[in-house]
């Protein structure tokens, strides 16, 4: 439907109802019409003031469609108007009517009514991550930093996972601020990206380096670099941390994990006690390997293929230079059928060792298990990222050690543009495909790192909403004279 470009009167919206395929349904296609070409907001107004003639009343859904067009014009007046009718019409709100309300008042001069209604949600329900970041953005926008770090803090504590973009905003907006406490919050906010493996792309990591020396006689400098393969820093000669896990941070971390990931509350949902038992003593009888894969995730890798040829090319690729393999399978594989042919099952066995767990069986716990007893040198192949596992991890020293370990350990298979299967461990450049030879990871950490009078970002040059794993190759180094 394409809208008018003046208001009409009510019969000639009469009219165009009629000529309407689906007359029951014209108000709502004609407002989302109205919000993709950004129409006038009169034009709408006019709509509205038509339904409520007609109909006694406006209906809840028209009335967030014509929230969306106010917010998107910023017209402010508006969205207080919608909101006062809402709040006299209906005892709650969804989320969805809070968050464009919220965001369309914190953008403006009555930002601070947008914290009242927060408020409000809070009472009801967790704030979703918009609601949140539109209060963050506008605090932080009038410089009440204090304030935007408190709902920050809010935000995390309630599960609520920030954006790069409002993390990116503290930044921006502390510029030039010579304050210690802020200085330790923003301090916070790179710790917080170390520890969850998060890279910032070129536009933040320039935000970091500006506001890093913005600080009044804070006399920082930074300066992209690229690390040396010894990990040393060519800028400031600085070591980074290296990527492997002493003897007591290894023993500790698989402790841990085998406590509370693996023998935690999550890993008899899926399995039983007697099969994980029966899988503990084959792995036991078998130790150690050299490589643990999730058999079941890996045969998705090409959806074109059969599922047992894109094992069995995985197979092939990691068993050279007599690899022990471990593949973790299930019971169905074994049953001839279109994805899993006996003779390829039985060849990929005399390469691999196998075992078969139930189909509803949880892989995850088998594959850290297995892996974990086989000692410090054996890596574990999965195209996931087990953010659960590290989730269950309640300390944030031992959720660093997962992701280091993991960086170091987890071989990522996927297909390449000539339809090789590639192999490549998480904290390696170069992939790997017709041969897997273990060569070492990287000797350094590819994390945030600091010494305190330095810091060493690494970044990617473009955002990455998705995590990607490959690891970045450009640094910042932001030493203090």
């Amino acid at each position: 439907v394409q809208p008018p470009e003046k208001p009409l009167q009510a019969e000639e919206w009469n009219k165009l109802r009629e000529d309407f395929q689906f007359p029951e349904i014209f108000e709502e296609v004609m407002l989302n019409s109205m919000i993709k070409c950004n129409s006038p907001i009169d034009v709408a107004k006019s709509l509205l003031t038509h339904l409520a003639k007609r109909n006694g009343d406006v209906a809840y859904n028209v009335l967030v469609k014509y929230l969306t067009l106010c917010v998107q014009q910023g017209q402010v007046s508006e969205i207080r108007d919608v909101y006062d009718i809402m709040k006299v019409r209906f005892k709650i709100l969804e989320s969805g009517a809070y968050n464009l309300l919220i965001k369309g008042l914190s953008n403006s001069d009555q930002w601070r009514m947008a914290l009242t209604l927060l408020e409000e949600v809070k009472k009801i329900m967790i704030p979703s991550r918009t609601c949140y970041e539109s209060c963050i953005k506008a605090a932080s926008c009038h410089q009440e930093m204090k304030l935007a770090f408190e709902l920050y803090s809010e935000m995390l504590a309630k599960g609520v996972v920030p954006t790069l973009d409002v993390l990116q905003s503290f930044f921006y907006f502390s510029r030039g601020m010579k304050d210690a406490e802020l200085q330790k919050e923003l301090f916070g906010i790179l710790l917080y990206l170390r520890e969850n493996q998060i890279y910032p792309h070129k536009t933040f990591m320039r935000n970091i380096k500006l506001w890093f020396e913005s600080i009044p006689g804070g006399n920082w400098k930074g300066r992209l670099t690229k690390i040396k393969d010894s990990g040393q820093c060519p800028v400031c000669s600085h070591q980074l941390e290296e990527s492997n896990l002493t003897e007591e941070e290894y023993s500790n971390l698989s402790e841990r994990i085998i406590r509370d990931v693996i023998h935690g509350t999550d890993t008899f949902r899926k399995t039983s006690p007697k099969e994980f038992e029966a899988f503990q003593a084959f792995v036991e009888s078998r130790l150690p390997f050299d490589i643990v894969i999730d058999g079941l995730n890996v045969s998705h890798i090409k959806s074109k293929k059969m599922q047992c040829e894109n094992l069995f090319d995985a197979v092939n690729c990691l068993a050279k230079e007599n690899a022990r393999l471990l593949v973790l399978g299930r019971k169905h594989m074994l049953t001839n059928s279109s994805n899993w042919k006996r003779e390829i099952m039985k060849e990929m066995q005399n390469k691999a060792d196998f075992f078969f767990a139930e189909n509803i069986s949880e892989d995850d716990a088998f594959l850290l298990y297995a892996t974990l007893r086989s000692g410090k040198h054996c890596k574990f192949v999965t195209r996931d990222f087990l953010r659960d596992h590290k989730a269950c991890l309640s300390d944030s020293l031992t959720r660093h050690l997962f992701r280091k370990w993991q960086r170091g350990h987890q071989i990522v298979v996927f297909p390449s543009a000539e339809g090789k299967i590639i192999c490549c461990i998480m904290s390696e450049y170069k992939c790997f495909s017709s041969v897997f030879s273990q060569q070492p990871a990287l000797r350094y950490d590819c994390v945030v790192q600091t010494t305190g009078d330095t810091w060493h970002i690494p970044y990617k040059d473009v955002f990455e909403e998705k995590f990607s794993f490959q690891v970045p190759k450009k640094w910042l180094c932001i030493q203090q004279k």
